[in-house]
């Protein structure tokens, strides 16, 4: 894990915060730097390096804490699970993570701010024709652990096993799987790169529905600047404009 400290851009009047704006900040981030736990193992959200991370997360980052008057801290992980722990263990303030039940017990969620999908690749040689055959008896899938399609497909599966590790693809490819879970672009790209052995099932299995979250103990006031925040930067162009930025399709704008 890596800290990249960072200042708010043209704050919105630091010296003569309104009240409400004060307590928010406090509850927030009461070390006086919010501190922004990012994922830099989802491409989509996130890009760059821990010294010099950028993407989507990191600009709803700083433009909180721009709104807050705050100084902006990155702590940069390679995987949801461990973006998740930062802050459910007190490193964090705040997370940008899918939106999933296992999570909601101790983070409180916005609104979704980009959907983006999960998708299978198969052996090129598979059987497998379609999503929904994936959910059959003997089939392994492979899954990043403690991502959110490891949560969703460990709840829903009547009949396939998860695998876990470190990235989904690789351990499809070292153990042989007969299946391999991930998002949508990432999987995309890989599946062309290896389209003499893999490819891609047509459609999805979910919609995974990449969120701002906070811890749940936090003020109801708190909780609904970070809501209405989000409604607001999706509103006014922000997340178009900074998924645009980083080379990611602006469709991916949540509703």
């Amino acid at each position: 894990m890596t800290t990249t400290p960072t200042t708010p851009p043209n704050p919105p009047n630091p010296a003569h915060p309104s009240a409400a704006a004060v307590a928010v900040a406090a509850d927030l981030a009461p070390t006086g730097t919010l501190r922004a736990s990012i994922n830099l193992g989802n491409p989509v959200l996130a890009q760059g390096t821990p010294d010099a991370p950028s993407g989507i997360t990191v600009d709803l980052a700083r433009e909180i804490g721009a709104r807050l008057g705050l100084p902006v801290e990155l702590l940069c992980f390679d995987a949801a699970r461990k973006s998740f722990e930062a802050m459910a263990d007190g490193r964090a303030d705040l997370c940008f993570l899918a939106v999933d039940p296992a999570r909601e017990k101790e983070v409180a969620f916005t609104s979704p701010y980009v959907v983006i999908e999960g998708v299978y690749a198969v052996p090129r040689g598979s059987a497998i024709t379609t999503v929904e055959e994936v959910d059959a008896p003997g089939v392994r899938i492979g899954v990043k652990q403690g991502s959110a399609y490891d949560l969703f497909l460990t709840r829903s599966l009547a009949h396939a096993t998860v695998v876990r590790g470190e990235e989904g693809v690789d351990v499809f490819r070292a153990e042989g799987l007969e299946a391999g879970a991930g998002i949508r672009q990432p999987m995309t790209a890989y599946a062309a790169a290896h389209a003499d052995d893999v490819r891609l099932l047509e459609g999805r299995f979910m919609e995974i529905r990449q969120a701002v979250g906070t811890t749940v103990d936090r003020r109801p006031e708190t909780v609904a600047f970070l809501r209405d925040t989000v409604e607001d930067l999706k509103a006014n162009g922000f997340v178009t404009a900074s998924l645009h930025r980083a080379g990611q399709d602006p469709a991916l704008l949540a509703p």
